[in-house]
């Protein structure tokens, strides 16, 4: 198979649980992938994946190996693949615009970036990076609220005639004006907000649903999220939490039966605590009544390392895009981004959109 040329805009933890799980699972067979939804998607694995162009604002990545930039401060993952050789592709200066929170600025260097002391690139530069390496999807893993930076970089993919797949909960997909814009040029987008592999979002919908298959009615429930990578950091600005909020909240509610008042469901960050590096701890608390109106509550305590928890769905999600660019299928690919996202342009339940991804495989195609 030709590889799938891949370019990421933000060289942080997710982008390096992707690029080691790349090379982890390069070195095992099938029956050794753990952890993987696919091994191969027509013909594809995962090994077929390489970086072909990164962009990132912290000086200490910018002109670094990209599989070297990954093992920088501030990130902090887990380290989970043995074997990280060369990638031969230079982490560039990417556009800062609204990509950094201004309380990060000025924050301990262990935790947050390191300003670049270069000029930022316009829009020409990047898209010219993009078409000279060959990079035929863009993963946007910028801040949660880089609102601005995210369209820049939508914009970019449109004019370098790239697939976007947003992972994160600014609305593109999700945008009747982005989609369009998307269908129009033939090129394919899945979106918005990646799902976890097994994060709260995923667990709190699966609950919600089978509360609604056994008569439950849920009066009150609550999502709590703490960890202490950059992300947390980032959402301590409340003004860049809304769209994540409303995101996640979204995912949950999309699977009741009956909804509850705003005022009764609470789901976002919490706190960002430090010492938990690339951990989160999420909480879930539900509250309901059964038979005869008897009351009834559930609380669940999720620990995981959250990077590698992402890496999963978006592998699955590359190879998707690829699939969608060789069929020369364009616009917003609607059962890949049920499935893989938190906040797509429509909600249908985990089962539904599983249905929709094997006939997407198979080329008995939903839409």
């Amino acid at each position: 198979m030709e590889p799938i040329k891949i370019g990421i805009v933000g060289i942080g933890n997710c982008a390096s649980s992707l690029l080691q799980g790349i090379e982890y699972y390069r070195y095992r067979s099938k029956e050794e992938s753990i952890g993987l939804l696919y091994w191969e998607i027509n013909g594809y694995t995962p090994s077929d994946i390489i970086v072909s162009s990164a962009f990132d604002i912290d000086r200490r990545k910018i002109g670094k190996d990209v599989h070297e930039a990954i093992f920088q401060p501030p990130n902090c993952t887990v380290k989970f693949a043995e074997k990280i050789p060369p990638s031969r592709v230079k982490v560039s200066m990417g556009a800062v615009l609204d990509g950094c929170a201004d309380h990060m600025k000025n924050f301990d260097e262990e935790y947050t970036f390191v300003p670049a002391d270069q000029p930022e690139p316009d829009k020409k530069e990047i898209i010219k990076i993009l078409k000279d390496s060959g990079t035929e999807i863009l993963l946007n893993y910028l801040p949660v609220g880089s609102e601005k930076a995210t369209r820049f970089y939508s914009e970019c993919a449109l004019e370098a005639g790239v697939a976007l797949i947003n992972n994160i909960p600014v609305f593109i997909a999700g945008d009747p004006e982005w989609a369009e814009k998307f269908q129009r040029a033939k090129i394919p987008i899945i979106g918005d907000d990646v799902k976890s592999q097994m994060g709260a979002t995923i667990i709190h919908r699966s609950l919600a649903n089978l509360f609604a298959k056994r008569g439950v009615k849920i009066d009150n429930t609550y999502q709590l999220n703490t960890g202490g990578n950059t992300d947390f950091l980032n959402m301590k600005d409340q003004n860049r939490l809304s769209s994540k909020k409303l995101s996640k909240t979204e995912a949950v509610k999309s699977v009741m039966k009956e909804k509850p008042d705003d005022r009764n469901i609470h789901i976002g960050p919490s706190d960002y605590v430090p010492w938990l590096n690339d951990k989160k701890v999420a909480f879930i608390r539900m509250e309901g009544r059964i038979f005869g109106n008897v009351p009834m509550d559930l609380e669940l305590r999720l620990s995981v390392e959250d990077s590698p928890n992402s890496a999963g769905a978006v592998i699955d999600c590359i190879r998707l895009c690829k699939l969608a660019l060789d069929r020369n299928i364009g616009g917003v690919l609607e059962g890949p981004s049920a499935l893989y996202c938190k906040r797509p342009p429509a909600q249908y339940t985990d089962d539904t959109a599983f249905s929709m991804i094997e006939k997407f495989i198979s080329k008995d195609l939903y839409n």
